[in-house]
């Protein structure tokens, strides 16, 4: 019996889910540039025709990983901004931040050092803009939830804030061996969960 469409796009995913566990792996080992399509298809398991059935190629690859990262962050934010009280919005955005780079550290790492590329890789400078510009996005929302906290200055309020999330962040993706996920949680919540301002 042929397979339904549904099963057909499942199939597909899955063989896209593996395709990018794969990249992600060597990206984060070896870099971006000493990494050939060969090498992910062999990660993967997986023949170099049936990866070029996916993607023209490694730029194409990392196109499309970068697509589904900006989907994650911009599900984040969507999320917590249909959350009814300001608090709770931001203790969503410290939960799932916190939880991702714990249950993750190698994917944030990837996506962090990619951020930072120097804007002379022209390869990497167009990606590097389209995640910084998400970033950008969500800061917005983020400072309108600040607001709602009814801040004296929500932007600056707003700064600090993630200054400190994404300082935890890296922390956690360095020193990943025992690391106080759940205090951190708390205290990041003590410190900008309220409209008292230090």
């Amino acid at each position: 019996m042929p397979r339904t469409p549904e099963e057909n796009e499942r199939i597909r995913q899955a063989a896209k889910d593996k395709i990018h566990a794969a990249a992600m792996v060597l990206f984060v080992k070896k870099g971006y540039h000493a990494t050939s399509v060969e090498d992910v298809a062999k990660q993967a398991n997986i023949s170099k025709g049936l990866l070029y059935n996916y993607y023209k190629g490694k730029e194409d690859l990392l196109a499309s990983m970068i697509q589904v990262r900006i989907e994650e962050i911009a599900e984040v934010i969507e999320t917590a901004a249909t959350i009814k009280t300001p608090i709770e919005q931001l203790r969503y955005i410290v939960d799932g931040a916190l939880d991702n780079v714990y249950q993750r550290p190698e994917v944030y790492r990837f996506y962090l050092n990619l951020q930072t590329q120097p804007e002379d890789d022209l390869v990497l400078a167009a990606y590097r803009k389209q995640l910084n510009e998400e970033s950008r996005k969500q800061f917005e929302v983020q400072c309108q939830m600040f607001e709602g906290l009814g801040v004296k200055e929500p932007r600056m309020r707003s700064l600090f804030f993630s200054s400190a999330l994404h300082g935890t962040m890296l922390m956690m993706a360095t020193y990943t061996e025992g690391f106080p996920v759940e205090k951190m949680k708390q205290q990041l919540m003590r410190e900008y969960g309220s409209c008292k301002e230090q």
